[in-house]
């Protein structure tokens, strides 16, 4: 992962959860660590949703490459560390906007200001 103000890994041993409500969106919750590129550790909380007409969501289901626009994925963010070095994480909230991969999640993450 790579932004302006923050740089690292994702370590292994993350989990996240998603429960396919009634009206087909997916509630999703993650809980992962990241590893800065100096070394800091942030515990990574986030909330979202995704949905999006249904055979936009079947193709993701699938594994299938769809375009972002076609389907609505938001999650909001906290974090948490003691490292000095990135203690500002602990005082903001953030907005991401996802995008389902095959085999992953990309995030564009935005500090609320």
């Amino acid at each position: 992962m790579r932004g302006a103000k923050l740089s690292g890994r994702i370590l292994p041993g993350g989990a996240d959860w998603q429960i396919v409500r009634s009206d087909g969106a997916a509630d999703i919750q993650a809980r992962y660590t990241i590893e800065t590129e100096t070394g800091a550790r942030i515990l990574v909380t986030s909330d979202g949703l995704r949905h999006g007409p249904p055979a936009v969501m079947e193709r993701l289901a699938r594994g299938d490459s769809v375009d972002p626009a076609l389907y609505y994925f938001r999650t909001v963010m906290r974090f948490e560390t003691s490292d000095a070095s990135v203690d500002w994480l602990n005082r903001i909230l953030a907005l991401a906007r996802g995008q389902r991969e095959a085999r992953s999640v990309r995030l564009d993450v935005y500090e609320v200001t």
